[in-house]
């Protein structure tokens, strides 16, 4: 299945109707609002990469209240990653601290990044992305402290990240 993550920057106030609009399209699977450089993120799949292309270029970005945006298409590396044993907590509603993190890795090692990352059982998921960022990651957690703990000790601590950038997730936008 082909994905994408687009990251977008919206108009001030905007942010929970454009959310409502944006899980309204049948090829987003997840639209968050988000704090940090990002003001919502959403998740696109399909079975077609042109449908997520008619997507993102004829649908998200023509909504007026989007002021720009970043796609990020993921690399086909899903047997490098594997969530199915990490989802317990989120069936179970205990993880209410959300984030994404994207990262740039050293030139070559965003697949060992990617390995790294499957390590850690708050990382529920993961991809290699093509796009200014290498790896985009979703953290989730029971509490904002040990989501803040496993950004800054595991996630930050793996060798071949340069640098991240974190989103939390605004649970009242999304």
């Amino acid at each position: 299945m082909a994905k994408a993550y687009v990251l977008m920057s919206c108009d001030l106030g905007s942010e929970k109707e454009l959310i409502s609009k944006l899980n309204s399209i049948s090829e987003i699977s997840e639209a968050r609002g988000t704090f940090g450089l990002y003001d919502i993120l959403a998740k696109v799949e399909s079975d077609d990469e042109e449908k997520i292309q008619r997507a993102v270029t004829g649908v998200i970005r023509k909504l007026p209240e989007i002021r720009s945006t970043m796609t990020l298409t993921r690399s086909e590396c899903e047997e490098l990653f594997k969530p199915a044993d990490k989802l317990i907590n989120t069936m179970l509603g205990k993880n209410t601290s959300q984030a994404y993190v994207v990262i740039h890795t050293e030139k070559g090692r965003e697949y060992e990044v990617l390995r790294n990352l499957g390590h850690i059982p708050e990382v529920k998921e993961a991809d290699v992305v093509f796009g200014y960022y290498d790896v985009l990651c979703k953290i989730e957690t029971e509490t904002h402290k040990s989501l803040e703990k496993v950004i800054t000790k595991a996630i930050r601590s793996l060798p071949f990240i340069k640098t991240s950038i974190t989103l939390n997730v605004i649970e009242e936008q999304g």
